[in-house]
């Protein structure tokens, strides 16, 4: 049977809860109902097309129904779609840990698998946890708190809500969460009080050391997304603080959490944004690209000293009691080793590098606009931060909406885009044109262009 959008539309009005969405709000505008994807394209059930500029969520790669990861998913259908990695292994998601520990090229050599971002986060913060109790649970007995850097976003499941530090999202289930500790974030357009980009991260650094001294001995980790804060609306960090923070830890004996969630897998112009300033972490949490954007899959990584503490007896209780039904899934983990294979046999780091440096000439075009404060890229993430006053920096009131109306405007020139608070972000497929990043652009300039209209500036 086939629906006509109008039926659809009922449909999804009435039976479907859409995430980090107002449905009061959604029910009253026009959805739009995707029905097909061919490159950096999606289609709705209209058939009208738009470059997706948001990656579906962060997530795409090679860009939609790419042929051969079609092909290598209808292969592994025919073999078997799933079958459990409790108390057995199955052959795609053992070719995928080796891989995965090849392509870090660090000091990692243990892959733990999940379905999200979200629960490679859990996974890291309970493995992190249970490492210093395995060791000695009478010695490390009060090391049971996290330190993440204000605005810190690292998923939605309480352990990982409870180390996030974005007050909109997180504050009302305080309540339920666990203790962490919060030390500043160089978000260097809204801290000019504290000099330039190398005073901000000493700052920064100054403030981390501080709360090291005085809190090492109860802190199990520190967990950070390595040079670029996404959900918080696209923050960069300036060279040097990640760097500065693994030295920290380091020094004060806590355990560094990478979150490459958002910015693995070629996102940010390096395979690995940890690789910008050399960093090792001692356990990190990948998704999103890893599957190219085609199926659920997250791992955490982490270091042959961290594994080696939960090996004992079964009755010394240092078993990692975590696990998810998909974990290790073989249809997952086939389509995560052929996406690996086309970012190496496609260069796709490289063409992102000259994507990138191309597309921030391009984006410079947008401070022509009075409502446009500040522009943030790290690779192929962009934030556009909207305000209402260039000097002051003060942002519109959220009843305006402003933002999301410009995604709007933007949705009907042909472009999916997203806000995160006052920022418009832009995260294209990765294997995007530099035609599809341009007209992409033209369109982003048009749709903020129609809001200064409207407003009148």
């Amino acid at each position: 049977m086939k629906y006509r959008y109008e039926q659809l539309e009922q449909l999804d009005k009435q039976y479907v809860w859409h995430p980090f969405t107002q449905m009061k709000s959604y029910i009253e505008e026009k959805p739009l109902i995707i029905e097909k994807g061919k490159g950096s394209y999606l289609y709705d059930v209209e058939g009208k097309k738009y470059l997706d500029g948001y990656a579906s969520l962060w997530v795409n790669v090679h860009g939609h129904s790419d042929p051969e990861l079609n092909e290598v998913l209808h292969e592994q259908i025919g073999k078997i779609s799933h079958s459990t990695l409790l108390g057995s292994a199955n052959v795609p998601s053992i070719l995928l840990a080796k891989k995965l520990v090849e392509i870090w090229g660090g000091n990692l050599s243990k892959v733990f698998y999940s379905d999200t971002g979200a629960a490679a986060v859990e996974i890291a913060l309970k493995m992190a946890y249970q490492y210093w109790q395995n060791i000695d649970p009478v010695r490390y007995k009060d090391k049971n708190k996290f330190i993440s850097l204000k605005e810190a976003y690292h998923g939605d499941t309480i352990g990982a809500v409870s180390v996030g530090g974005m007050d909109l999202f997180h504050r009302i289930f305080r309540p339920l969460l666990f203790e962490r500790i919060e030390v500043p974030s160089p978000y260097v357009y809204r801290m000019d009080e504290y000099g330039d980009e190398k005073e901000i991260v000493n700052y920064c650094l100054t403030k981390l050391e501080e709360t090291l001294e005085q809190h090492h001995s109860e802190v199990a980790g520190m967990i950070v997304e390595p040079l670029v804060q996404g959900a918080a609306g696209i923050i960069v960090h300036p060279k040097g603080f990640l760097k500065g923070i693994e030295k920290l830890c380091r020094k004060y004996n806590i355990l560094l959490i990478c979150d490459e969630v958002a910015v693995g897998f070629g996102r940010t112009g390096t395979l690995f944004a940890c690789e910008q300033e050399d960093v090792q972490p001692d356990i990190v949490c990948l998704a999103k690209g890893i599957t190219g954007g085609y199926l659920p899959l997250a791992a955490t990584l982490t270091t042959e000293e961290i594994y080696s503490a939960f090996l004992g007896d079964v009755h010394e209780n240092k078993t990692f009691f975590h696990g998810h039904t998909y974990t290790g899934n073989q249809l997952s983990c086939s389509v995560a080793l052929k996406n690996i294979e086309l970012i190496e046999k496609r260069n796709l780091v490289s063409d992102v590098q000259q994507k990138a440096h191309a597309l921030a000439g391009k984006l410079q075009k947008l401070y022509e606009l009075p409502i446009v404060g500040d522009i943030r890229q790290k690779g192929l993430m962009i934030g556009i931060e909207i305000v209402k006053d260039k000097k002051t920096k003060e942002i519109f009131d959220r009843s305006e909406q402003i933002e999301h109306k410009i995604i709007l405007e933007a949705r009907k020139r042909g472009l999916i885009i997203r806000p995160l608070g006052p920022v418009i972000t832009f995260i294209p497929v990765l294997a995007m044109t530099d035609d599809e990043l341009k007209t992409a652009v033209d369109i982003i300039f048009y749709s903020i262009a129609e809001m200064v209209s409207i407003k009148q500036f």
